[in-house]
């Protein structure tokens, strides 16, 4: 699996997010994520419009998550800026066995995504 730059930056803005007190302006994630502030305001509002975060205007605004950390898996941030990996093309004659194996690799992939929150990222990074 290739994560692109766009993913990588996404899922540092949900982890942002996911250890925030409250909402927070676009400027904080971008400065503490290393992320270009354009890049960040367009994967914020990519994150909004499939309603993984919320936001509102003003000084007192900004961003949070629109559901408790726990309860958004990797999988959720990376379709989002991913897409649903589309089926290879088939595998001709000798290699046809390997189609087999790809699905097997995309649905373990998957599953460990879908298995892996916000929240678990967060407890495991927190000292004991």
């Amino acid at each position: 699996m290739r994560i692109s730059a766009r993913t990588q930056y996404a899922l540092g803005a949900m982890l942002a997010l996911a250890v925030a007190d409250g909402p927070v302006h676009a400027e904080w994630i971008a400065a503490t994520q290393e992320i270009p502030r354009r890049f960040c305001d367009n994967i914020l509002l990519q994150l909004r419009r499939a309603g993984l975060i919320n936001s509102q205007r003003g000084p007192d605004g900004g961003y949070w998550l629109a559901r408790p950390a726990k309860e958004i898996a990797l999988a959720d941030i990376i379709r989002v800026t991913e897409g649903v990996e589309q089926a290879t093309r088939p595998f001709p004659k000798a290699a046809a066995p390997l189609a087999v194996i790809w699905a097997q690799l995309r649905s373990h992939e998957d599953a460990l995504l879908g298995e892996i929150t916000l929240a678990d990222i967060v407890d495991s990074s927190e000292p004991a």
